[in-house]
């Protein structure tokens, strides 16, 4: 009995759990884990198969692309949809119309009558109803569990997140040796079923949704309240500029580094994502147990800039095992601050607005993700990937500390 005890009050301390308290995020939680696996192991055959339709080696680049254009397509209208209307809804609609989706490739690949170019046209459908989930999903959660529980939810959900890249890819390769991509396609496709599911039974609390004007009003005026709030759009404009000029390089001269500098192949290559993406669950604990509310603006520019830090060192660095350890303590970090951010935007954004600043905040995330995979790209032999690698990033950690010295995100909690 004591030793029951005992656990029943070490759980009680773990803040990292609260969350899971409530029924409902429970069945959020559970049901987006579910699909997010099916997601993670839809990628990975994706990719397989567009290379076996195409031998070539551009063709994930191809499919990834269109994909991204796809969501930020539809990222700022599902933003204002879900500040208007029911937010369990549309996760529902958008998860049954993926499956549907993802279901009909499934069929078409069973058949042997895929090519490249209906491969593309479902994964852009795909790719459509994602934008629709994203800011609904963002919306819903702070509907689901009280206020000082949003740090365990968001740090579970990155949790699960990155989790499920480590789960989907393993489940993929045993699926697809023996039965083929149609069966992951078809898994993913179920995924999305029992997520939809799951978020039926939920009940979130209401909320006073936006005016019901037109979309093009909702957007100018969830715009207008963007850029009346400095940290805001200072953040977002800082996550556009890092993606752009330090993500995107990192992504396009990895390979190139891994294989002229470090030796290695592809196996050094998945490692070092990998484990990143074990410190970005490090990271996620990390802050669904201690959960900060003081002074979070400089705590999550001084995390980024160490990423952009650890990134000149990881790409100068003369030996895989250094960058090994680089890459588990830049997921930390970056775990730790992006669902810190997410946290943050959760509390202090009102109901009717958030989740058009949650579509903004990925439409200036990713929106010029494609260009700076194409400058990169066209940059790629100017110099040592190593250099490049480590400039790009030096450029992200003195932009970050130049912002971390405005006033705005210098007193912002």
């Amino acid at each position: 009995m004591p030793v029951v005890e005992a656990f029943a009050a070490a759980t009680a301390r773990l803040r990292l759990l609260d969350a899971l308290r409530e029924r409902d995020f429970r069945l959020l939680f559970f049901g987006q884990t579910i699909s997010q696996v099916g997601d993670a192991a839809f990628v990975v055959a994706l990719g397989w198969r567009a290379f076996m339709l195409t031998h070539e080696a551009s063709s994930l680049g191809v499919v990834l692309l269109v994909d991204a254009a796809a969501v930020v397509t539809t990222l700022l209208l599902g933003g204002v949809l879900a500040d208007r209307y029911s937010r369990r809804a549309l996760l529902v609609g958008s998860d049954l119309a993926r499956a549907l989706v993802v279901a009909g490739l499934a069929a078409v690949d069973a058949t042997g009558h895929l090519s490249f170019g209906v491969l593309i046209a479902f994964v852009a459908l795909q790719g459509l109803g994602s934008g629709l989930f994203q800011p609904a999903f963002g919306g819903i959660v702070p509907l689901l569990v009280d206020t000082a529980q949003l740090g365990s939810a968001n740090a579970l959900i990155g949790i699960s997140r990155q989790a499920a890249f480590v789960i989907g890819p393993a489940l993929a390769g045993g699926i697809y040796g023996s039965a083929g991509s149609a069966a992951i396609f078809a898994v993913d496709a179920a995924s999305f079923v029992v997520s939809a599911c799951f978020l039926l039974l939920a009940r979130p609390r209401a909320f006073e949704p936006a005016p019901s004007e037109g979309l093009a009003h909702g957007l100018i005026v969830g715009f207008r309240y963007v850029t009346s709030i400095p940290w805001i759009w200072i953040t977002i404009s800082m996550f556009s500029l890092s993606v752009m000029v330090g993500y995107a390089a990192f992504q396009v001269l990895l390979p190139k580094l891994i294989e002229e500098e470090w030796n290695g192949g592809v196996g050094a290559y998945g490692l070092v994502f990998a484990l990143q993406g074990v410190g970005m669950v490090i990271g996620s604990i990390v802050l669904g147990q201690v959960a900060p509310t003081r002074r979070r603006g400089p705590l999550i520019y001084g995390l980024l800039a160490v990423n952009s830090t650890m990134t000149v060192a990881l790409g100068l660095s003369p030996h895989l095992a250094g960058a090994a350890v680089l890459s588990v303590a830049r997921g930390a970090c970056l775990g730790f601050a992006i669902t810190l951010w997410d946290t943050m935007l959760m509390q202090r954004v009102p109901e009717q607005m958030l989740s058009r600043v949650i579509s903004m905040d990925w439409f200036g995330s990713l929106g010029l993700l494609p260009v700076g995979l194409g400058l990169w790209a066209a940059l790629s032999d100017v110099a040592a990937p190593s250099t490049l690698i480590a400039a790009s990033s030096a450029f992200c950690a003195l932009a970050l500390l130049t912002a971390l010295s405005t006033r705005p995100i210098r007193t912002v909690d």
